[in-house]
């Protein structure tokens, strides 16, 4: 293999790693949920769906329609192991500091993609960890997801002061042109002192745009559910301790684990220290889900 550097992310589901040893990869979120287009909405599309399928409100008062009466609004969709979403919040997180006194309202709604996302202690630990300071409604029941008939990680929504989506965007992607919408609705509403100048935005860590040229390796689970290209001898055994080994050749993009573990169906479990995960891959980063069982939490993990 040459030097040079490739990309991809791994957003495996690791639970109870016990000096378990990364040699892996896996693939984008790019399945039917996930998008990267563009679709600039001059007129009105429609009004405003409520925020009211909440089932828990985070660093703010629940938002009913009369908090946000004459302010622009961006919605936008995320569930905090979504990768995609990670690289994206720089930029949301840049516009909801700089055009709030200019009355951007910017709304995060944390539609869970997994059970383990459904739990308001992860959800807060996320909050903290990605300095998540604007308001954040959690959506465990998919309410507001179905009520915007949302179907993307992550998706934004631009909504104007007189409450009508205006813009949209799925995907990541197109922040400038995102920014200019922001701006455009501004001043449509009356606002004064919006700068016409896009941020400045330096991503860091796992916030780092995708190399997209030099990826050859998708996104893939540990857990049976939704796995993929599994190469340990004998196939996954589910829901029982089993002593796995690697294959003595694996080929791009499979994927197999060594030691003794249990394949559930989100998550696999190391029962004993020293086992192995070992991922074929060719990509520049490999981000890691991973957390102890025992506590239920399930975060970011390791990138090599």
């Amino acid at each position: 293999m040459s030097k040079k550097l490739f990309y991809m992310i791994l957003s495996v589901l690791l639970v109870g790693f016990t000096g378990a040893m990364i040699n892996a990869l896996a693939r984008e979120r790019t399945e039917t949920k996930k998008a990267n287009s563009l679709i600039t909405v001059t007129t009105p599309e429609r009004a405003m769906p409520s925020l009211r399928g909440a089932t828990q409100w985070f660093n703010s008062l629940p938002l009913m329609e009369a908090n946000l009466k004459g302010k622009v609004v961006l919605v936008q969709f995320w569930t905090y192991t979504c990768i995609n979403w990670r690289r994206t919040l720089p930029y949301v997180r840049a516009w909801a500091d700089k055009y709030r006194d200019q009355g951007l309202v910017v709304v995060g709604v944390h539609t869970p993609e997994f059970s383990f996302e459904k739990d308001a202690q992860n959800v807060q630990w996320a909050l903290k960890d990605m300095q998540i300071n604007f308001p954040v409604a959690m959506d465990n029941n998919y309410g507001i997801w179905n009520a915007y008939q949302n179907q993307y990680w992550p998706a934004m929504y631009f909504i104007d002061a007189k409450g009508k989506i205006r813009h949209h965007q799925f995907g990541e992607g197109n922040y400038e042109q995102c920014e200019k919408v922001i701006q455009q609705l501004l001043a449509e509403s009356g606002a004064s002192g919006v700068s016409a100048n896009v941020s400045a935005v330096e991503p860091a860590g796992a916030e780092v745009a995708a190399d997209w040229s030099t990826l050859g390796s998708p996104e893939n689970y540990l857990g049976f559910d939704r796995t993929a290209n599994f190469a340990s001898p004998g196939g996954a055994v589910a829901n029982q301790r089993q002593h796995y080994l690697t294959p003595g050749k694996m080929r791009l993009n499979e994927w197999a684990l060594s030691g003794n573990w249990t394949m559930g169906p989100e998550a696999d479990v190391v029962n004993v220290g020293g086992g192995q995960v070992v991922y074929r891959f060719r990509a520049r980063d490999v981000n890691l889900i991973m957390g102890p069982a025992a506590a239920g939490l399930v975060g970011s993990g390791a990138t090599a």
